[in-house]
């Protein structure tokens, strides 16, 4: 049987068939999103994991800023252009819906806005302060651009003080010119320590997509990178072409692959490691915050039940 299509791209193998679950939980986040006038990069980016996530986990990641990238990496089905103004309403937006949502756990993240000095700082933090306001026992991920790899903006961010500072590598070193418009590997790696070193308690994080055309080799190197930054926490999943226009994938990794890597990534010290074929940037996101955000989490659902 061919591995190929009729186009010549590779077929998806059995294990990235995805279970759906369309229950109320799912289908009442999705119209408050529209109501709400809210973005989620879980849809944006067209995420496998949106039914669990949303279904299931009572997690969600909204995307700020906008919903138009100044950035075209080869990779990311967000629509590229020039981002309209900034919607100074949209924190407490965002804060309101997670309330409503009754969300455990709330990611924040946003289109790459290389218009604005701050790259979009200011309203990433307070998006949080607003969040910790309405939902004292939400826990809080950010996932920001590379906010130009200015020292200010990401002290804006991390004076916030979100449970978890997430920024991907996205790619290998060698494949980020391709991979990645305008992003550079040592500014990701930088930023990361930046951000450890500006709250040395809050976990930071990384997420890697295999699939591109890297080797093992490089992705080890990739580990040893991201754990010479002091990053706590990496994700490793397989990049899925969300287009024809976009990158194609030269290989699909096995599970077993997969949990080839993850040992390798705990033998390396990280304090938790995702890694399988649908594994995204924020998957199982609420369980790896650290033991003070963990209670508090934990008061939060013992409330709830009461």
């Amino acid at each position: 049987m061919s591995t190929t299509t009729k186009d010549g791209l590779l077929r998806k193998p059995e294990w990235l068939k995805i279970k759906l679950n369309t229950n109320e939980s799912y289908t009442g986040l999705k119209k408050m999103m529209r109501e709400k006038n809210l973005h989620t990069v879980c849809e944006e980016a067209r995420c496998p994991n949106i039914h669990e996530c949303w279904g299931e986990r009572r997690t969600a990641t909204f995307m700020i800023l906008g919903d138009v990238c100044t950035r075209a990496c080869r990779f990311c089905a967000i629509k590229t252009g020039l981002p309209t103004e900034l919607d100074l309403a949209e924190p407490e937006r965002v804060a309101d819906s997670v309330k409503l949502m009754n969300l455990k756990h709330a990611v924040i993240t946003a289109v790459a806005r290389d218009d604005l000095k701050d790259g979009g700082a200011a309203v990433f933090a307070e998006t949080v302060r607003a969040i910790k306001r309405k939902n004292p026992f939400t826990t809080i991920e950010v996932l920001p651009s590379d906010m130009g790899g200015i020292y200010e903006n990401i002290q804006t961010l991390m004076d916030a003080r979100p449970d978890i500072l997430n920024h991907n590598i996205e790619t290998v070193e060698r494949l980020t010119p391709r991979v990645r418009a305008r992003a550079k590997y040592h500014r990701s790696l930088e930023l990361l320590k930046r951000s450890k070193e500006l709250q040395p308690d809050i976990p930071t994080k990384s997420s890697l997509m295999i699939g591109l055309g890297e080797t093992e080799e490089e992705i080890i190197q990739t580990m040893d990178d991201l754990r010479a930054h002091d990053v706590d926490i990496m994700t490793i999943g397989q990049y899925l072409q969300p287009t024809r226009k976009h990158l194609p994938v030269i290989k699909y990794y096995t599970p077993l692959e997969f949990g080839k890597l993850r040992k390798i990534a705990m033998d390396k010290g990280f304090k938790h490691c995702e890694a399988g074929p649908l594994v995204r940037s924020s998957y199982h996101a609420d369980e790896q915050v650290n033991a003070a955000s963990r209670e508090r989490q934990a008061q939060g659902e013992l409330q709830d039940n009461e």
